[in-house]
């Protein structure tokens, strides 16, 4: 028994890896107004006026822009709150998710 308690048990590596993270985004259209777009930003991604602003302003001068990085459900949740909140308000406002590099 004595050789028994000089045993160390070594944990086994799994070779998890940390979930994938993902941008969501929203998408500039010619329809739904800047201020709307600012008060998505404030309501479901936590900005402050300034940075709904910036945001808001990237989208509309270059079609897109990165409203944060989540893991996939969190991400998945947000796509459907903003395009739930947007059509309630008959705004054609698109979000969308992809894989963040």
């Amino acid at each position: 028994m004595a050789a028994a308690e000089n045993t160390v048990i070594q944990p086994k590596k799994l070779g998890l890896k940390p979930p994938g993270m993902y941008n969501v985004l929203l998408l500039n259209d010619d329809f739904t107004p800047m201020e709307f777009v600012v008060v998505v930003l404030q309501r479901f991604f936590s900005k402050d006026r300034e940075q709904a602003t910036r945001i808001m302003l990237k989208v509309h001068r270059e079609g897109q822009a990165v409203c944060g990085i989540y893991p996939k459900d969190v991400a998945e949740t947000k796509v459907e709150q903003v395009v739930a909140f947007s059509r309630h308000n008959q705004h054609p406002l698109r979000c969308v998710m992809e894989e963040s590099k």
